[in-house]
């Protein structure tokens, strides 16, 4: 069990980046949140499996169709064992 915080730069908000990162979620199994930061970021935490986290991130790194990712910056935390992901 791994959890990363993750923020994730570029065009990155107005373009779905929220609901399709919950989508991914839940598609790889993975608990944990994501959201708008007020700098024009997205903010996430990525938690459960290391392959299924993995798999996330790799999506991650280039978004939703209309999303232009410039950078995604990974920070290891200790896992928290959070049962969902949400939107916040």
């Amino acid at each position: 069990m791994v959890r990363y915080r993750v923020l994730i730069s570029g065009q990155v908000q107005g373009v779905n980046f929220r609901a399709a990162c919950r989508r991914m979620a839940w598609q790889c199994g993975v608990a944990g949140w994501v959201r708008n930061l007020d700098d024009g970021r997205v903010e996430a935490v990525f938690e459960g499996p290391t392959g299924d986290v993995q798999r996330l991130l790799d999506w991650a790194r280039h978004g939703p169709r209309f999303a232009v990712v410039s950078d995604v910056a990974v920070r290891a935390e200790q896992p928290e064992g959070l049962g969902s992901f949400s939107i916040v």
